[in-house]
């Protein structure tokens, strides 16, 4: 399972404003709902679920919420980087400003925790991370988060 192929241009954005841990979820929630035909607030309510049971910040100024969505017949995923560290609840207690968001049908079981620990190897790339946050647009993060590099280092 290549993060390419679950990774939707349409739910990369840079530079989100956000005050509160709730708030990327709202932005993520208006971004999502067109692309995933389902309600933004049952997207934005569905991530804001998931952090009540536990951070989802991963360290390192990174957080991977995921939610599960009904509307959804396969699992996708966005990245997002803030215009500002938030606090994120971080074991670390490192700000995140970069968020890889996942979404999966209720009965993807297996698949949405192989995609979770995808993601996760990807994170631990230092080197990818510091190039997400310097990329100049949604297009440069794109482009990171798919090249074949990208994959075999993940």
């Amino acid at each position: 399972m290549d993060l390419s192929d679950l990774l939707l241009p349409e739910l990369v954005a840079v530079d989100v404003s956000a005050a509160t841990r709730k708030a990327p979820f709202t932005h993520i929630g208006a971004l999502a709902a067109p692309v995933l035909s389902a309600d933004a607030r049952v997207i934005t309510d569905a991530l804001a679920a998931r952090e009540k049971l536990g951070s989802t910040a991963f360290g390192g100024g990174v957080a991977i919420p995921h939610a599960r969505l009904t509307a959804l017949d396969r699992i996708v995923a966005g990245a997002i980087r803030l215009a500002q560290p938030i606090d994120f609840g971080a074991v670390d207690d490192v700000p995140v400003d970069l968020m890889f968001v996942l979404f999966s049908p209720p009965n993807a079981g297996a698949d949405h925790l192989k995609a979770l620990a995808r993601v996760a190897r990807l994170v631990r790339n230092r080197t990818l991370i510091a190039k997400l946050r310097g990329a100049g647009s949604r297009d440069a993060i794109w482009a990171l988060l798919t090249t074949d590099e990208t994959r075999d280092a993940a």
